[in-house]
């Protein structure tokens, strides 16, 4: 574990602030912003969380900040299946069962699968997917996706986008950064070039059996997550990109 000043200073600079910046937006001297990332100075409990509000740091890293600097957790960690978290449970459930007979699911921030309905199972199962499934680890095989997903560079292209933008976020996530350099190991991908279309969104378009599917996704995530896991859990919920999917899916069985 990194001391609080080694800390501090890697996340300043992971969000591009100078040390003036940061102690304006937290409404602190320099000096005692220097004082701190030189360890010469000790923080309170509300300091570290002040600076860690300002510079945006997801609940797990802001605990870690406090432990840096020898204090206990702010936000709680707690298992899906504690009672605590019976009311989230509830609220996930109603959303992607109802979802149907659009495919849903839910994902964690390494990309896991916690959850997801029947017609999720359904488009995703013969692939491999479950409940507990890594997409990351999947994408070290690249026939998984490329088999599932018709236009799987233009997807792929994207995907490594919004994971290296995820990990930057978060100040680094190795698992998040592997993934995109196993993208970015197809040349394909890594070459791809977005073009201008003139569309609103691109459509994922996902091969189902003998079926041509495409869809567009929207996330989900809870309003003021306290629990560390809670927070960067996504719900992903994905819509017909056209009649002929939107036909399709609302014939599946069940």
């Amino acid at each position: 574990m990194q001391d609080f000043p080694t800390a501090l200073r890697h996340w300043r600079r992971a969000r591009r602030l100078s040390q003036l910046d940061l102690a304006s937006e937290a409404e602190v001297s320099p000096r005692h912003l220097a004082f701190l990332e030189t360890g010469r100075s000790r923080p309170s409990r509300g300091m570290v969380l002040r600076l860690a509000e300002v510079m945006g740091l997801p609940r797990g890293e802001q605990n870690g900040m406090l432990a840096a600097a020898g204090f206990t957790p702010q936000f709680p960690v707690l298992p899906l299946g504690a009672e605590e978290m019976v009311q989230v449970r509830a609220a996930m459930g109603w959303m992607i069962d109802r979802h149907a007979p659009y495919p849903a699911l839910i994902l964690d921030r390494l990309w896991r699968i916690v959850a997801l309905n029947p017609p999720a199972e359904q488009l995703f199962g013969p692939a491999g997917f479950a409940e507990g499934a890594s997409l990351l680890d999947a994408l070290s095989d690249p026939s998984i996706f490329s088999s599932l997903i018709e236009n799987w560079v233009e997807v792929g292209h994207h995907t490594a986008l919004r994971l290296k933008a995820e990990s930057a976020r978060a100040g680094g996530i190795q698992a998040l950064d592997r993934g995109v350099a196993a993208l970015l190991s197809n040349p394909a991908i890594a070459a791809h070039h977005p073009r201008a279309t003139g569309r609103a969104i691109l459509p994922t378009v996902y091969r189902m059996g003998d079926q041509r599917l495409a869809m567009v996704s929207t996330y989900a995530q809870f309003g003021a997550a306290e629990e560390v896991a809670l927070s960067d859990m996504k719900i992903e919920l994905m819509f017909p990109a056209d009649a002929e999917t939107k036909a399709v899916l609302e014939r599946l069985p069940g």
